[in-house]
């Protein structure tokens, strides 16, 4: 199994201050332009609780998103009973699918994500943040350029035809080792799961240890085709 320290070695300083302030001045120029109407959808991977630090630091009452799909590890709901401990100003909101995972059973049969991960992540990410952004001008993402071959065009400031408004991607030049850097000298709190091999974390059912060190998001959908659940693409 690939272990914690393949993925982000040993890293006491964070050495590109010019992606730093390339971020913080990306969030001051959104919260300025959009003010109240600019929402974080956080996932609460390492990314996320990066860019949570830097929201702190601009905004203190910034209103952060979680899709919560009812089937995530009892970890990263625990990372996030940390999170609201540390960021006491922030004001996190739980959205909810639309079906409990037993009312989607009933209706879509048992484990959909296993016959239908499309409809799934459809149900229980796209619509739930569809109806959140449906009064917000703009939202923010932790998408990085690094990541994944479909996010490499990723701009700061981004169209989104899918929820109609303005997707702003403040990480889009840093790296992995960037990232775990900065969440190093800060000494943020983070997913226990990253120590276990996950680099990439969704819902439980849908979320492996990784298997390519080269591809941080290769323990997602393991075995399909898929590689989104639909929120970007």
């Amino acid at each position: 199994m690939l272990t914690y320290e393949n993925w982000t070695g040993s890293y006491p300083d964070f050495e590109d201050e010019d992606h730093l302030k390339e971020a913080l001045h990306v969030l001051s120029w959104a919260y300025g332009h959009y003010a109240d109407e600019l929402v974080y959808a956080c996932s609460f991977g390492i990314e996320g609780i990066v860019l949570i630090e830097l929201i702190s630091r601009i905004k203190k009452n910034a209103r952060i998103v979680f899709l919560d799909t009812e089937v995530h590890f009892k970890e990263t709901y625990e990372l996030i009973d940390r999170i609201r401990a540390r960021y006491p100003d922030l004001n996190i909101t739980m959205k909810k699918p639309p079906l409990t995972v037993a009312e989607q059973a009933a209706k879509h049969g048992d484990e959909l994500w296993k016959t239908n991960p499309n409809e799934c992540c459809k149900i229980r990410k796209v619509l739930p943040l569809r109806e959140v952004m449906s009064t917000e001008k703009a939202w923010i993402s932790g998408l990085r350029r690094e990541q994944s071959p479909s996010r490499k065009d990723t701009e700061f400031l981004n169209r989104d035809g899918k929820f109609e408004n303005i997707k702003i991607c403040p990480l889009i030049h840093w790296t992995w080792k960037d990232v775990w850097r900065f969440a190093h000298k800060n000494d943020l709190d983070y997913n226990m799961l990253h120590d276990q091999g996950y680099p990439s974390i969704g819902c439980k059912p849908c979320t492996q240890p990784a298997i390519d060190v080269s591809d941080c998001r290769s323990g997602r959908w393991n075995g399909t085709q898929k590689t989104e659940c639909g929120l970007h693409g």
